[in-house]
């Protein structure tokens, strides 16, 4: 791989990225991904209320995934994207971190999977 490909898929990664981090992802999934946004409301609201926040970060880890395999056809990256970025959200939803980690987590999974690709470590794989 050239470094003017790697660029490239470097380049392509990240427009994922953004696209679905920021474009995609409306205010409610940003709120509702969060275990913890549940807690603001009075415990007699609260028993009400389904638990959404597993399925909602699934969803937008998911669409991260799908940005991954558009961009490298490989399923096992988009497996690797969906389990990081899932994970990423969770710790930044925990209070572990904030938003410019969370965001140069990301950002170093693209960098890996770009260097991963280029590598030719993923070649064999799905």
């Amino acid at each position: 791989m050239t470094p003017i490909q790697f660029a490239t898929l470097l380049f392509l990664l990240l427009c994922g990225h953004f696209l679905a981090d920021f474009t995609f992802q409306t205010e409610w999934i940003a709120t509702n991904k969060n275990r913890h946004v549940r807690l603001k409301f009075p415990p007699e609201q609260r028993a009400h209320m389904q638990v959404i926040w597993p399925w909602l970060l699934s969803s937008h880890a998911i669409t991260h995934a799908l940005m991954v395999f558009l961009v490298t056809q490989k399923l096992s990256l988009s497996i690797a994207e969906f389990v990081v970025h899932w994970a990423v959200d969770f710790g930044k939803c925990e209070k572990w971190y904030g938003f410019h980690t969370d965001q140069l987590l990301h950002v170093g999974s693209k960098v890996l999977w770009a260097a991963l690709i280029a590598s030719g470590a993923v070649a064999g794989l799905p």
